[in-house]
């Protein structure tokens, strides 16, 4: 009995049913059946007839239909705009055919060196260790077969795409990527629903890969829920931003999320070398002219003098070739270094810089080729992203910690990437109360005028009032006694917002109020005298706590009465003494001399 043939759920062609898997395993490019092949519909089956309308066919050369009747106008003139668009679409056909003939060889010298030289197999895959390395976790799960869906969370250029590929590859799965900043929903309900038919016809699974996951809100993230929990789908999302703030928990909680750290200096020169070496090899190699010189004619034996001295060069050529790549004489040891340096961790970065040395001529200037990568390359601190957050808090660390010259250079660093003075500022006004707070009341003022300076004057000026305030702010002596004043008292507060306030020191505007008992009993401090004072005193005496006996009133509610809030001063009761950390700091900090503290 022959083979039936059956729809292919991609391209719609009639494929022959055993070979099924072997079309979609081929990009639907081959055994597509012919029309002589066998049908899935029976031969002998008569058509089934169709309604009249369905029937009428047009002769082309008369204007009418088979029943005799007169078709509608818009059925037999071609309207301007018809005519347009059929002209538009013949002439598009023409450039096509005329024009795009070569685009697949276009395409791929256009591809930048970075895409190209991407690893093939997890052998090539460089750096992640943690990842790829023997007995980790990913790796038991890729010998099982079953790697889940997972978020790939690292900075730019570590590897999340290239391992992406890499494990659909090894676990034979049918693979598609889409990129969030280009792609929607629709985009992913058309791949979902292709994943749903080959798992149905074939059985194979299929990894939906999605870059920059996080620019996806949370409405368009939880279209995967479903598919992910039902298994119909895998999904391997790319990150650089922290996915607990940037994805929805229902999604995290269906995925695996592996992090993958920055790539080290050597991990870059060994893909510089790496790359190299698949340049040199994929590269027309010409015989060089020494070479020519002592090659024989063709057809003539080599002479002893001709084959010692050809042994002689050879051997020169590789032990040069250790130290150099002779092709490529501009691309030194210094300025391979300086790739890896300004790369900071990205190979992408690396693999780029690396064209741009490989694309220079051969007696350009070291120094003037080393002056242009360092031009090239931007930095990398994101105002919106993690960075952003992490440097602010290294600056505000530092100041906390008396560590000036620490602070100085997080605030150069920031400025120096462009970052707002204003954000800067504002930052160390909450640092003057948070850290230093009653131990110097001058610090507040002093932010404050460094947060006007910044407006009014700006940048680059400011910098100079910002680098005074944090100079002042990291010497100035710390003193946390009003923040953790506050955070006890809004603990005690948020466990009953509705106790009510003691009468005596509630406000009674009226007379009525008065008649309620509002501030009944309520004893006012300035009109009780000093004790053992005779005579006049001075406006200073008579405002000083400290010369007017104390009175008693109830401020707190009846459950806080007794609690403090804000400790006295010289407090150490919920402080801690840490030997450890203090013979760390008398060794690396202070020369290893005791504290004068102890």
């Amino acid at each position: 009995m022959p083979s039936l043939a059956v729809s292919c759920p991609i391209c719609l062609q009639p494929v022959l049913e055993e070979n099924i898997n072997k079309h979609l395993d081929s990009g639907c490019s081959i055994h597509v059946a012919s029309l002589g092949e066998s049908s899935s519909q029976p031969k002998n089956t008569a058509p089934k007839k169709l309604a009249p309308i369905f029937n009428k066919t047009r002769d082309k050369h008369t204007g009418t239909l088979a029943d005799g009747s007169s078709p509608p106008p818009s059925m037999t003139q071609d309207t301007p705009t018809s005519k347009k668009r059929k002209h538009e679409v013949s002439s598009l056909s023409r450039m096509s055919n005329k024009h795009f003939k070569g685009t697949p060889s276009n395409f791929k010298s256009a591809i930048p060196l970075a895409e190209r030289l991407r690893p093939q197999c997890l052998d090539e895959f460089f750096g992640q260790k943690h990842l790829t390395g023997p007995g980790s976790l990913l790796m038991n799960m890729l010998d099982s077969g079953i790697i889940g869906s997972l978020i790939l969370w690292g900075p730019p250029g570590c590897g999340k795409t290239t391992l992406a590929r890499l494990l659909a590859r090894h676990v034979d799965c049918n693979f598609r990527e889409l990129s969030a900043t280009s792609s929607g929903t629709n985009d992913v309900r058309a791949v979902i629903e292709e994943a749903k038919a080959i798992l149905s016809l074939t059985g194979r699974k299929t990894i939906l890969f999605l870059d920059e996951v996080h620019r996806f809100n949370k409405a368009q993230q939880d279209i995967f829920l479903p598919f992910i929990e039902q298994g119909q789908i895998q999904m391997i999302g790319a990150t650089t931003e922290n996915p607990s703030f940037r994805l929805t928990g229902a999604l995290l909680s269906r995925c695996r999320v592996l992090v993958l750290e920055r790539l080290t200096n050597e991990d870059i020169r060994d893909i510089i070398s790496s790359a190299v070496e698949r340049v040199l090899a994929s590269a027309p190699r010409e015989q060089p002219e020494s070479e020519r010189a002592i090659s024989p004619p063709a057809g003539a034996e080599p002479t002893m003098s001709q084959t010692s001295l050809s042994q002689s060069q050879s051997s020169q050529a590789s032990i040069s070739c250790d130290r150099s790549f002779l092709p490529y004489p501009q691309l030194t040891d210094r300025v391979i270094s300086s790739i890896v340096s300004l790369s900071t961790g990205d190979a992408r970065t690396a693999l780029s810089l690396l064209e741009l040395v490989l694309a220079t001529k051969p007696d350009r200037d070291e120094d003037t080729l080393l002056a242009s990568l360092r031009r090239s390359v931007s930095a990398s601190y994101d105002r919106l992203g993690e960075s952003h957050y992490n440097t602010i808090s290294a600056l505000h660390k530092s100041i906390r910690g008396s560590q000036g010259s620490a602070a100085m250079y997080w605030l150069a660093r920031m400025l120096t990437a462009g970052e707002d003075p204003l954000y800067i500022a504002r930052r160390l006004v909450v640092c003057a109360s948070e850290d230093i707070g009653l131990a110097d009341t001058h610090a507040l003022p002093l932010a404050m005028a460094a947060l006007q300076a910044c407006q009014v004057i700006g940048m680059p000026e400011c910098r100079i009032n910002l680098a005074h305030c944090v100079g002042y702010l990291s010497e100035a002596p710390k003193c946390t006694r009003a923040y953790e004043a506050y955070n006890r008292a809004e603990k005690a507060a948020k466990l009953d917002l509705t106790m009510p306030v003691p009468m005596a020191v509630r406000n009674a505007p009226t007379a009525l109020m008065k008649e309620l008992g509002y501030s009944e009993g309520y004893n006012y401090n300035p009109n009780f005298r000093c004790a053992n004072t005779f005579g006049m005193l001075t406006e200073a005496l008579l405002n000083s706590p400290a010369r007017r006996h104390p009175v008693h009133n109830d401020y707190l509610p009846i459950p806080f009465r007794g609690d403090k809030f804000l400790k006295e001063s010289g407090d150490l009761s919920d402080k801690e003494w840490n030997e450890q950390e203090l013979l760390r700091w008398e060794q690396e900090e202070n020369g290893g001399r005791p504290w004068e503290g102890r």
